[in-house]
């Protein structure tokens, strides 16, 4: 069979090399951590410790605010120094919980029951009490996406195994650490829809993750490996439902209603820890790399963790960066703190030496077309940010300008370095916010 892909897409430099032999390191850190109360998509959680309470690694420090929404556990044992706002990667102020680290790492007794005595409905308690949510950035509640209006309409679980940011290199040296903890939490999810079928999706810029995991399911009648052709955004959500099923989804659907659940590698191991091991999600991988860091690298990271204590872990900067940016290049935040938490969703830590966006500039559009050509939306980005930056928001919308996924190939491919996709970003929000009011 041949690769699988979609239409539109681009090939930018992947910088995976840098990262992708260096095993998975466990760092603990020093400092004082920060649990942000709003890691995840849905409403923030609750806090349910106060100033003074002492914790354990593991134990429940806030509760999920609502049906969207998740708990959040403590990576560290210590003592609640804080309960209040303090900035976070995304560059705002966010109501956190702040714990003293004392060093000591005593955790909670997990108690589970045996998988084969779980019911669906177990698992999904499990996993929803782990506070597990989508580790691949866009950190939407997996207990949710687990429990879709008609389980029997779900044909296909997709593993989005493609990560197609360059750079970042953490779910495949999950991968090719522990595949077997992967497949496990694949089959957990599959065991909750009698009529799904599990397929793991790897770009094939990584062959050696394509081999492995095709040997590890060889026997696996419900599980299979799709090799998917090398191309950014190959694990778009709907990129990689189209690629691996033909099937198109749009904004005003969920992959439940193309009959798909989608997570990506990372978020399958954490719902096998928490219905076998009962761990909650409290801890992750993250890739710090670019060309400004000594020692690029893959670390297993406490939830909480100060990103500062990332780059000294990496053996610091070898030279000052102009940009820093939490996430992959093309869709990640850039960063004017270091002084952050690395909370669920936080994948990498790239760190550049030049700031290659700021040196460009914009000029007049040529109508040259690769903006559409590069869109797997199918869009028109030129004209569309003309309409979002002049406010016409009604036209903007008749011309499906919120069918956009803002995964920044307009941008990248404009040859007149126009900021495309900051104003389909603006148009795409008043949008949606508008459909919300009706």
């Amino acid at each position: 069979m041949g690769l699988l892909t979609f239409k539109g897409g681009l090939h930018p430099y992947d910088g995976k090399e840098l990262t992708a032999n260096q095993p998975i390191t466990e760092y603990l850190p020093q400092g004082d951590l920060v649990f942000p109360l709003s890691q995840h998509i849905g409403a923030p959680a609750q806090a349910i410790v106060k100033k003074g309470d002492r914790v354990l690694v593991g134990q429940k420090i806030a509760e999920a605010g609502g049906f969207v929404s998740a708990n959040i556990h403590s990576s560290v044992s210590g003592t609640v120094k804080l309960v209040g706002p303090k900035l976070t990667a995304a560059g705002a102020m966010v109501n956190s919980i702040v714990v003293e680290n004392d060093g000591q790492y005593e955790a909670v007794t997990y108690e589970t029951k045996p998988l084969d005595q779980m019911t669906k409905d177990d698992i999904l308690a499990a996993v929803k009490e782990a506070g597990i949510v989508g580790l691949g950035g866009a950190g939407f509640p997996t207990h949710v996406k687990l429990a879709p209006k008609d389980p029997n309409a779900i044909d296909h679980i997709i593993i989005n195994a493609a990560e197609c940011e360059p750079y970042i290199t953490a779910d495949y040296r999950c991968m090719m650490e522990q595949g077997e903890k992967l497949i496990e939490g694949l089959k957990i999810m599959l065991s909750m829809f009698p009529n799904a079928k599990g397929v793991i999706g790897i770009e094939d810029n990584k062959p050696e993750a394509i081999k492995k995991l095709t040997a590890m399911t060889a026997n696996e009648e419900k599980i299979s490996v799709a090799g998917l052709q090398t191309k950014y955004p190959q694990g778009a959500e709907r990129s990689l439902i189209y690629a691996v099923t033909k099937r198109e989804v749009n904004s005003s659907m969920l992959p439940a209603d193309a009959g798909c659940i989608v997570d990506n590698v990372a978020t399958a191991m954490a719902v096998y820890d928490a219905v076998v091991l009962g761990k909650p999600l409290y801890e992750r991988v993250v890739t710090v790399t670019g060309d400004a860091i000594e020692n690029p690298g893959n670390f297993l990271v406490k939830c909480g963790t100060n990103a500062a204590e990332l780059v000294e872990a990496a053996g610091g900067f070898k030279t000052k960066p102009e940009k820093v940016i939490s996430g992959g290049p093309m869709m990640g935040m850039a960063m004017f703190s270091l002084d952050v938490p690395c909370g669920k969703t936080f994948s990498s830590l790239l760190t550049f030496t030049k700031d290659q966006v700021a040196a460009n500039e914009p000029s007049n559009c040529i109508r040259c077309g690769r903006c559409v050509s590069a869109c797997p939306a199918k869009l028109l980005p030129a004209k569309l940010s003309v309409l979002a930056d002049h406010g016409n928001f009604d036209e903007f919308e008749r011309l499906n300008g919120a069918e956009c996924v803002e995964c920044g190939c307009c941008s990248y491919a404009c040859p007149a370095k126009r900021n495309l996709t900051q104003s389909m970003k603006v148009g795409r929000k008043e949008v949606l916010a508008r459909r919300r009011k009706k």
